[in-house]
């Protein structure tokens, strides 16, 4: 059987988060650390609620007194408790979130409830059992509880609930710092004048703007000129970074000097060739500390490998649980014919719990890279697939949408 020469998605996937290791771990105020992985598992300091509390305005009653009428003797606000006892035949106003008086164990909602003065009434079917609209003491957590692992990521929700939890400062994993390097003779810069002979430089700033968040420091060298010493001295500038990126120049051409660089750098290279399209020619090693990723030139090639491997790569060091992209499912809109001799990753729009395939495919074309908001993964010698097949994608960086 003749030797594979190239890796799989998933054997480059795990030989690039083997490259590197996260890096150790800071402590933040709770309330800066959206968008951290936690180093540690997150154990809440009191319980939730403190005391048990109303899940609705209206008032604080004994059930047994049901259907009344009560005597309105104060009232527990949010922030205020009552300080008193609520009696047989006795009610307090109660608002949402406020203490629950003692003596008092339910809550008559404001709209079953008449009032005249300080008498209180039953005006509708009132509450059904003992204890109705009352939220518990420790019934969202208890003290002690674990509440978050160690290498979740703080998002929104967690940040809440952590803070939530008493947790003034919480441990996260430090962001890893990147140097992006676009190498090319070709490259001009964002809104000079361009010769018909040279093309924007758009990988670099797309780069930055897919790892926005996932790092610490992003550097963009732009416009390396294709010779070996100017990738050389550009390399070496990067030395204090955690992660290289190099654009371009990592194929086998008379003009790609990223590889050769690399190795007169004292780079140790992994692998560089995937079987996977568009992103054949992706290199990944090590130089000292740093890993190294060199991404293909074409905006599509970047694009893709940067969702598949880079992205990941950042969330390991920083010190994720789960790194790899996440698996969504949605109905096929379209019929997809049998897949080629590599793992193909087709550009893909999402609307409604649906996906199809965008018309364009080639990995140079922009507009269909503006587009897409999904990948649709196709594995090697892919059987046709029909309409309405549940399939797996993976979603695409959108920025804050």
């Amino acid at each position: 059987m003749a030797r594979r020469l190239m890796l799989s998605v998933a054997q480059a996937q795990r030989r690039i988060l083997a490259l590197g290791h996260p890096l150790g771990s800071e402590t933040l105020e709770v309330a800066r650390a959206a968008g951290r992985y936690l180093a540690a598992p997150l154990h809440a300091q009191r319980d939730q609620p403190p005391a048990d509390n109303s899940a609705m305005d209206g008032f604080a009653i004994r059930f047994a007194d049901l259907p009344g009428p009560w005597t309105v003797i104060g009232e527990s606000r949010a922030g205020h408790p009552f300080e008193g006892q609520v009696a047989p035949g006795q009610a307090t106003k109660i608002s949402t979130g406020a203490i629950l008086p003692d003596g008092a164990d339910t809550v008559l909602v404001r709209e079953d409830a008449g009032m005249d003065d300080d008498r209180l009434s039953l005006s509708g079917d009132g509450p059904a059992e003992i204890g109705r609209h009352i939220r518990r003491a420790g019934g969202d957590f208890r003290r002690g509880d674990q509440l978050l692992a160690a290498g979740q990521l703080l998002g929104p929700g967690a940040l809440a609930l952590a803070i939530s939890s008493g947790l003034g400062t919480v441990d996260v994993g430090r962001r890893p710092s990147v140097t992006i390097l676009s190498t090319g003779n070709e490259l001009a810069a964002p809104g000079s004048l361009a010769a018909a002979n040279q093309i924007y430089d758009s990988n670099g700033p797309m780069l930055s703007a897919m790892m926005m968040g996932l790092c610490g420091d992003v550097q963009h060298l732009s416009g390396v000129e294709d010779d070996e010493a100017s990738v050389r001295a550009a390399i070496r500038s990067a030395d204090n970074a955690d992660i290289l990126v190099t654009i371009g120049g990592a194929s086998v051409g008379d003009h790609d000097h990223v590889k050769p660089a690399l190795v007169a750098e004292d780079a140790a290279l992994d692998f560089w060739k995937i079987a996977m399209k568009p992103g054949k020619p992706l290199l990944a090693g090590t130089r000292g500390r740093q890993v190294v990723i060199g991404l293909p030139g074409n905006p599509g090639s970047a694009f893709v490998t940067a969702t598949l491997f880079l992205l990941p790569l950042l969330r390991h060091l920083a010190g994720a649980s789960d790194p790899l992209p996440t698996v969504g499912y949605a109905h096929l809109r379209t019929a997809l014919p049998a897949g080629g001799s590599r793992t193909e990753f087709l550009r893909a729009q999402l609307d409604n719990g649906s996906i199809a395939v965008l018309g364009a495919q080639s990995s140079g074309l922009l507009h269909t890279l503006a587009a897409a908001d999904a990948l649709i993964q196709r594995p090697e010698h892919a059987p046709p697939v029909e309409a309405g097949t549940i399939i797996p994608y993976i979603a695409l960086y959108k920025g804050n949408a």
